[in-house]
């Protein structure tokens, strides 16, 4: 069972001050290896593949924006002024005194950025007969976890709690590093990819975003995640899911189903 009474951790001021002289020590080899695995896989592409991709850029420069948008958060790791006022701002929003119906509310929004919600919406796009989408929706989340997973590794951002004094934890200690955040990520990725592909109304978009945005709250109110990981994981999954919807769903569902 989960204990939803806020916990605090144990961390010094002295380990604050190492873990962020040591983190920013390490993120110019991750920035590096970054680039050097991008500029890799451009090259290795089959020309037909390069020249598509960039024609899709071209097309949508909005995704090009986003793509500028997540290459600064990145950068911005290394600033040390960055740091201090990601840790104020989490500390500001973490500490403060909610009641405890708020933690159990705020403990089941964070879930709707597991696999489990991405698994059940592409259960109910395959039985309502598009299966493109549910193709989609499986590939794109694959996808996504895989490409987080490894940013996570190269950018080796240690989680809020284990850096900050009196963090509230609610649940469990999330394992992995920080950056970005793949709740955030998953659930900006589902978000954009159904109001590409599916014709809603209005209000139902603004309702999808507002939904996901809390779900980007929820990681900094639990502990989880600093500002800087959920506002990276918006961007990232909101690029992932553009990405994932220039797939032609007709070419996917003759191919794979």
């Amino acid at each position: 069972m989960n204990d939803f009474r806020p916990k605090q951790n144990s961390a010094t001021p002295a380990k604050i001050q190492d873990h962020f002289l040591s983190a920013r020590k390490r993120r110019p080899i991750f920035l590096v290896l970054l680039v050097i695995g991008l500029v890799l896989l451009f090259i290795r592409m089959p020309a037909e593949v390069r020249a598509s991709l960039w024609a899709q850029l071209r097309a949508h420069r909005w995704l090009v924006a986003l793509l500028f948008l997540f290459t600064l958060v990145t950068l911005s790791l290394i600033w040390s002024a960055g740091e201090h006022w990601d840790a104020r701002i989490f500390l500001f929003l973490n500490r403060r005194s909610y009641p405890k119906w708020m933690d159990r509310l705020m403990w089941l929004a964070t879930q709707l950025g597991n696999v489990v919600t991405a698994l059940l919406l592409a259960l109910w796009f395959f039985i309502s007969g598009n299966r493109g989408l549910t193709f989609e929706i499986l590939i794109g989340t694959v996808t996504l976890w895989m490409l987080v997973e490894t940013i996570k590794a190269l950018s080796d951002r240690d989680r809020p709690f284990l850096a900050l004094e009196n963090t509230r934890l609610i649940g469990w200690r999330e394992r992995g590093h920080s950056f970005p955040s793949g709740h955030t990520a998953q659930t900006f990725f589902l978000t954009t990819l159904l109001i590409l592909q599916l014709e809603l109304d209005p209000a139902i978009v603004v309702a999808l975003y507002i939904l996901a945005s809390v779900v980007g709250f929820t990681r900094i109110y639990v502990g989880a995640h600093y500002p800087r990981d959920v506002f990276g994981g918006a961007v990232l999954g909101s690029i992932w899911g553009i990405l994932t919807a220039l797939v032609d769903p007709a070419w996917i569902a003759t191919r794979f189903w």
